[in-house]
Parts: structure tokens; C-alpha cells; sequence
């Protein structure tokens, strides 16, 4: 298979890319546009590149809005109380049918990576043997990483630290955590220590729901990334949502970014959920409730960003694209100037990439496998303006998806 006529992201020119069975096998500048040969796929100077990543979705929750009750104040202690009304209702198969349809949504818009947090604070872990099975069940169309998520905490919950060994040990590739949700700060930190040991012992990474509140005394990152630091795992761990970054105070901030810098943990922020949920307790002046995202992105940081929730508890909306989230993020964010929205899509490509530790089984090169998107327009700044989809997606060396454009005819312009 060749792709011809394709642009490439941050570098000038045209491009044929060659496949071979599951590899790329060649990428070649061409001197200009090339005419299609039988079995080429014609870019027609659209932009290349590898598949979007989703790194922080809630799949076991996924299309659970209003069921039994909706979430009327908006809030997120108000979501994990509809939550657990829901929990005590689901089964292994509705689990699956809810994921799968879910895993679709997020294939029609180019993704092929995904790592899901599901909860493990449920004695017959029912969510989580749902979801081993579709991880296997779904491999044509993602790659997914599951978390080992304790909802309602370790320390806190009857069993915690029993019932995030069993996931692992299970299957789980993730270990995670929620220290702001225990029921003291002893609790949080030691959760933190508990996590950490599971997956140093066991090789696991790390994605801890952490400080995900406007609370600016919530400071359980400083815990997780010190942590991080003298354990030599920073690249294996990841800090989610820390949304209470946004409420500290920027001298101790300065001191928090040093720590944070010298760990190499990584961030995922989800920004559309979180000015949702974050800021309820606001009046006037109300805050955005999310992360500094900015700030960690030119300090070096690797932060990303996730959807978090597709019409769950949480978050009523949702419908699998994350150039939305992109789009309202760098809003929220304040990262509207150029030099961010030429190279935005690192935020949902290779940065997220970093973060689930995906290596050479991504990107754009010589052996990598030829896991591809098209997207309809011609570099990162159209994608985002022109709100752009996926044409194309191409797994394995195989088309996965192909989206005729739609055609809109203007009348008596």
C-alpha cells in the first residue's frame, strides 16, 4: 500500500508513505504531486499523520447519563453518588455493549489508542472482567490500556488494597489512584505509597486521578511526583486532572514545578469536564477549574489532553472526537496564540503517546507500524479551525475507516 500525496506534520513538501504487510516500509519526498496508481491511497495534500490517542476515557461508565438520576448540581462528588446508584446495576454484558459502542464512536474519529480507567471499587470487580474481555475483543480497532481505578479509594473503601492487587494480577496494565477522595490526608499519602509499590513490584505504569478539585490545600501531586522522582519511574507515571494546580498560589507553584520537572511524570488534563465540574462552589469570580496546562507545556512538561467521559455521571455530552476537546481546551487554556495552534495536535497525538508509553509501536517512521490517519485538511492549524475529521484511518496496514465528505451545496449564492 502507498500513500501518496501526503503532508506531513512540521516539515514542508509531499510525500509517498509505503506500507508493508503491518510496517511502514519507505517514506519519500516527492518532487511534486503524483498521479494514483492502482491500490495507492490519494492524500491530495492532506495531512498524515499517526492515530489521535485518547489517554484518560471512562468506558465502564460510558453512556450511563440519568441512569437511575441525573446529575443535577454538576458536580463531581454528585457524579460518583450517581455512579454508584448505577453500579449496582450493571452487568457484564451491558458493561461490554456500553464499551464497544463507545470504542466505535472513538474509531470514527481516528483514534486508535485509548487507555481507560475502570473502577475496581466493587468486591466482584465485574466492570473490570467486562472490560479484559473487550480489550481482546476490540484489538482490530484500538490498542487499549486498562487502569486499575479505585473510584471511591484504597484506604477508604473496604478491601482497597486486596481489590487493586486482584485487578492486577487480573490483568490490569495501569495502577491508579484517588488520594484527594480519602477520607483524610494520612489516608491520601499512604494510598499514594500503596500504588506505587503495586507497580514498581509489578512493572505496571501509573495514572493517579489526583488533586481533582478547586481545594488549593489538595496538594497530593507534590506526594506523587517526589514519589515518582526517587523511585526512577517518572516516565511510567502520570498525574490526571490536577485541577487544584489552578487554584495554588504561584509562589508555591515555582517550588512545585521544580519537583515536578525533576520527576518526568506526566499530565493529562481534560478540560471540557473540568469546567464543568470544577468551579460549584464558586460564586463571583468563578474559576476555570483546570490545570496549568500553559504553564507545564513551556516548562518542558508532557501534558495532554483527554475526553475524560462520553455521557456518564460526570459529564452528559461527548460523542468520541477529540479535536472538541482540543478546540475548547487550548480556549480554556489560553493557548491561542500561533505557536501553540501550528503545533496543537501534539496534544492529542504525540504527546499522548509519551504518556502511555506507546514508544516505537507509534509515530511516523521506517518499521513503525503503519497505523495512520488522514485528516481533511492541510496542517494543525486548518485541523483546528475547520474543526477537520478523519478521513481515513488505516490499522495494520489495512483501511479501518473511510468517510465520504459531506457535500453542501449553497443555493442561489
Amino acid at each position: 500500500m502507498n500513500i501518496i500525496n501526503a503532508t506531513l506534520r512540521k516539515t514542508p513538501g509531499l510525500y509517498t508513505v509505503s506500507c508493508e504487510g503491518e510496517r511502514i516500509s519507505a517514506i519519500t519526498l516527492q518532487t511534486g504531486s503524483v498521479a494514483a496508481q492502482p491500490g495507492d491511497i490519494d492524500a491530495q495534500g492532506q495531512l498524515l499523520i499517526a492515530p489521535l490517542v485518547e489517554p484518560h476515557i471512562h468506558l465502564d461508565a460510558a453512556l450511563t447519563a440519568g441512569q437511575p438520576e441525573w446529575n443535577l448540581s454538576g458536580t463531581l462528588f454528585e457524579g460518583i453518588e450517581r455512579w454508584a446508584q448505577r453500579k449496582e446495576t450493571i452487568t457484564h454484558e451491558d458493561t461490554k455493549q456500553r464499551a464497544h459502542t463507545t470504542i466505535r464512536m472513538l474509531a470514527e474519529n481516528g483514534i486508535q489508542h485509548v487507555r481507560t480507567h475502570v473502577d475496581v471499587t466493587d468486591p466482584t470487580l465485574a466492570a473490570l472482567k467486562a472490560m479484559l474481555e473487550v480489550r481482546e475483543e476490540a484489538r482490530h480497532l484500538i490498542d487499549l490500556q486498562i487502569v486499575a481505578f479505585p473510584q471511591e479509594g484504597i484506604e477508604s473503601y473496604a478491601n482497597g488494597r486486596e481489590l487493586m492487587t486482584r485487578a492486577v494480577e487480573m490483568g490490569a496494565d495501569v495502577v491508579g489512584g484517588i488520594p484527594h477522595f480519602e477520607n483524610t490526608r494520612d489516608q491520601g499519602v499512604s494510598s499514594i505509597k500503596f500504588l506505587m509499590d503495586l507497580a514498581e513490584r509489578t512493572g505496571c505504569l501509573v495514572d493517579v486521578h489526583c488533586d481533582e478539585t478547586d481545594d488549593p490545600h489538595s496538594r497530593f501531586l507534590e506526594v506523587l511526583a517526589e514519589e515518582a522522582r526517587v523511585r526512577g519511574m517518572g516516565s511510567r507515571v502520570t498525574a490526571s486532572h490536577t485541577t487544584a494546580m489552578g487554584s495554588y498560589d504561584n509562589a508555591y507553584c515555582s517550588k512545585l514545578f521544580r519537583l515536578l520537572k525533576a520527576s518526568g511524570i506526566n499530565f493529562v488534563s481534560c478540560p471540557t469536564e473540568s469546567i464543568h465540574l470544577q468551579g460549584r462552589f464558586d460564586t463571583f469570580p468563578k474559576r476555570r477549574g483546570v490545570t496549568r496546562v500553559a504553564e507545564l507545556d513551556r516548562a518542558g512538561m508532557n501534558v495532554c489532553l483527554g475526553q475524560d467521559s462520553i455521557k456518564d455521571p460526570w459529564y452528559p455530552l461527548g460523542n468520541g472526537n477529540i479535536l472538541r476537546v482540543l478546540d475548547a481546551g487550548l480556549h480554556i487554556c489560553h493557548m491561542m496564540g500561533f505557536e501553540d495552534l501550528k503545533r496543537c495536535l501534539d496534544l492529542v497525538t504525540d504527546n499522548s503517546a509519551r504518556t502511555l508509553n506507546l514508544g516505537e509501536g507509534y509515530g511516523i517512521a521506517v518499521g513503525r507500524p503503519a497505523n495512520l490517519v488522514i485528516l481533511d485538511a492541510e496542517n494543525d492549524y486548518e485541523v483546528l479551525r475547520r474543526q477537520a475529521k478523519a478521513r481515513v484511518s488505516i490499522r495494520a496496514g489495512k483501511v479501518l475507516m473511510n468517510r465520504v465528505p459531506e457535500r453542501v451545496e449553497l443555493i442561489g449564492a
